[in-house]
């Protein structure tokens, strides 16, 4: 069940962030949270993003704009490392309050409220037609940088802020593509680094420890995403993004008010 959930999941995403440059961490965080706690799911999808991140740098990357991936990715960098160091410090939290619903008992603890917050959060501007206009002025950039760096460190979510702050910064198709994603390796081995000398380091349920180990479901997202943006780079430009990410956002919505509610 769980490898029908996430490699179909980030089987269809990846082929479609490659133009769109946000959306597959947004959705296979939630798929891993199904199965995993969430610090792992944060984890886990990290793995997934920067593999296939890497994947897409090898086709696009030469295209990247040298002076925006400095301006940008560089405070994401370091702005992923407060919010990795913030989610360590949130997942050690105890539980705000449990809950009985049938036979199981449900915890609603800080780190899952957060994160839970933050997926409704995008799922409702993934919904909203407004965002799909939405955008910074250039000289915004690093600060854009610094909020998609922390929000990804933190939760994953990065891909919508980098979007929106890049979009207007004057760069070709090709170069937007090539900056996003150089952009996002950077945040992606700044946040790993994070989670592998913290929580992920010494859990007895992370993707690198001992009990349910991730790695195989892992793997298989890996494999799924790159042929994901394999097949994107072909046939993105076919398909309708408006009701893709509809789709995505009521999706998001729904996976967001069930982690708040401590139900997954």
């Amino acid at each position: 069940m769980e490898f029908a959930v996430v490699c179909t999941a980030t089987l269809v995403v990846a082929a479609l962030t490659l133009f769109s440059g946000f959306g597959l961490g947004t959705v296979l965080m939630p798929a891993f949270a199904l199965f995993f706690p969430v610090p792992v799911a944060v984890g886990a999808t990290a793995v997934v993003h920067l593999a296939n991140n890497l994947f897409k740098a090898v086709l696009v990357g030469r295209n990247a704009d040298r002076h925006i991936v400095l301006r940008f990715a560089l405070p994401a960098g370091l702005a992923a490392v407060a919010g990795g160091l913030l989610l360590e410090l949130m997942s050690g939290a105890a539980p705000l309050t449990r809950y009985a619903l049938g036979d199981r008992v449900h915890e609603i603890t800080p780190v899952k409220l957060v994160i839970a917050v933050l997926i409704v959060g995008f799922a409702l501007l993934e919904l909203a037609p407004r965002f799909d206009r939405l955008s910074f002025s250039p000289k915004y950039i690093p600060l854009g940088g610094v909020l998609s760096g922390f929000f990804g460190g933190l939760s994953g979510h990065q891909g919508a802020l980098r979007t929106a702050f890049l979009i207007r910064s004057g760069l070709g198709k090709e170069a937007f593509i090539g900056t996003t994603v150089v952009s996002a390796v950077v945040v992606d081995i700044m946040r790993l680094a994070v989670y592998g000398t913290t929580f992920l380091g010494g859990s007895p349920h992370s993707i690198f420890g001992t009990g349910q180990s991730a790695w195989p479901l892992v793997a298989a997202g890996t494999a799924a995403a790159f042929l994901g943006s394999f097949i994107g780079t072909r046939l993105v430009r076919k398909v309708t993004m408006r009701t893709i990410r509809v789709l995505v956002g009521i999706m998001l919505l729904l996976l967001g008010i069930a982690l708040g509610a401590g139900l997954i």
